[in-house]
């Protein structure tokens, strides 16, 4: 089922146009606007702070935000643009969608591993390699996935995990068409080094 969404606090911009957004910039605020959901668009004001914070964190267009305005139901968006500062490169506007719970959204979805106790590659001294530890789906909103479980369990020394190999929440499709993979149990480091040596050793003998 779904995670914990994050909030995101806005006000309601009091007027609009390039004057009010531009004040709006000098009480250290961002503005913007929420638009879509079969409702009329809202300006809004976003402390510059907090933006800087979300967006430093990684993953902002890809995340859905539970937006809360004084003196409006809430309401679940997704960032659709964030225009920067050609100098400064710091937010200084962005548009928001709001999402119906039937809405399709691209998220990325966290991988959690399981059963490593049972991994036979792992009990052998392998490594877990991943290369992927966000999954980027698309989802209902209303059913956004807190996480996507991996189970490791019977795997061993080269065995790959692709995301062929993983069952998905119902409805949820993985947005790259191909069968990529998402992690796989490396040799260890001393083994992987031997293994080495002796393709080294009969390529000598072979030269000889």
């Amino acid at each position: 089922m779904a995670g914990e969404i994050p909030d995101l606090y806005a006000t309601v911009r009091a007027g609009t146009g390039k004057g009010a957004a531009r004040q709006a910039r000098r009480d250290g605020l961002v503005p913007g606007v929420v638009y879509g959901g079969g409702e009329d668009p809202v300006s809004i004001n976003i402390p510059f702070n907090e933006l800087l914070k979300r967006l430093k964190a990684g993953r902002f267009l890809a995340t859905l935000f539970n937006l809360k305005v004084e003196g409006r139901d809430d309401v679940r968006v997704i960032c659709r643009s964030v225009q920067r500062d050609v100098v400064k490169d710091l937010p200084t506007h962005v548009d928001f969608m709001r999402l119906r719970r039937t809405s399709k959204v691209a998220l990325f979805i966290p991988v959690e591993f399981t059963g490593e106790a049972d991994c036979p590659g792992i009990k052998r001294g392998g490594v877990l390699t991943v290369v992927r530890p966000e999954i980027e789906l698309v989802v209902t909103a209303a059913d956004i996935p807190e996480k996507i479980e991996i189970s490791l369990e019977g795997l061993d020394i080269n065995d790959h995990i692709s995301i062929s190999m993983v069952k998905l929440p119902e409805g949820a499709k993985a947005t790259i068409d191909r069968d990529f993979n998402i992690a796989s149990i490396s040799a260890p480091s001393g083994l992987a080094a031997s293994g080495d040596e002796e393709e080294e050793e009969i390529e000598e003998v072979e030269e000889v």
